[in-house]
């Protein structure tokens, strides 16, 4: 038994110094060395000349439109034709009644009856309106100073009177009411206001009533 591992041992070895030495061989073994590929290189240039090509000459008649067929639809409108309202032919009249009625009576461009009825303008207003914005407002003309009554005057009595004027479409004050009152003041501020002359106020260019506010300042001015 002994004998038996020592010729395995001894295989074993053999076989190993063998193999290395096979190893060893081929590593050292020098063979021809590679020649390296030598790089693509232009040994000339040569300058490629462009030319342009000529176009073809023109055709005489012009250039050739297809053929269309007989029942080809235009594609350019016509001159001198509008668009269609579909009111083509209504006439106007006015009715023979007092409401100032305007009928429009007429024939479609589909054939359909058309009537149609415009109000009238709308009439100025006939009392007197609160000015208010898009009217042009009067402006005082005449200006009558308001006397200042001796009772005040004694006991010192100074301040604003606010009245309500009607301002008539001449420019004339027709009524004066009081809004704010100091007693002692009213009367001379009325007197005064009454006197007092505007131009007209106007709605859409006409002359027209309106109702203002107005004020009248009392103020005592010392004695010199």
């Amino acid at each position: 038994m002994p004998q038996q591992r020592i010729v395995t041992l001894a295989s074993v070895v053999v076989h190993a110094i063998v193999l290395t030495t096979l190893l060893v061989a081929q590593l050292l073994a020098v063979g021809p060395l590679p020649v390296p590929h030598q790089p693509l290189m232009f040994d000339s240039i040569d300058f490629v000349l462009i030319k342009d090509l000529p176009l073809p000459p023109p055709f005489p008649g012009g250039p050739i439109e297809p053929a269309r067929p007989e029942n080809f639809a235009p594609v350019d409108p016509p001159e001198g034709i509008s668009r269609e309202t579909g009111l083509e032919g209504i006439s106007v009249a006015r009715s023979s009644t007092d409401t100032g009625l305007v009928v429009e009576r007429g024939v479609g461009s589909f054939g359909l009856e058309i009537v149609g009825v415009v109000p009238p303008a709308a009439p100025p207003p006939q009392g007197p309106i609160h000015l208010h914005a898009g009217m042009q407002a009067p402006s005082k003309i005449v200006d009558v100073a308001p006397q200042y009554p001796s009772l005040a005057r004694a006991a010192h009595v100074e301040g604003v009177v606010i009245l309500e004027a009607v301002i008539d479409a001449d420019g004339s004050v027709t009524s004066v009411k009081v809004l704010r009152s100091i007693p002692l003041l009213d009367d001379a501020a009325v007197k005064a206001v009454r006197g007092w002359r505007f131009t007209p106020a106007r709605l859409n260019g006409q002359a027209v009533p309106v109702v203002m506010t107005v004020t009248v300042n009392f103020t005592l001015q010392p004695y010199r």
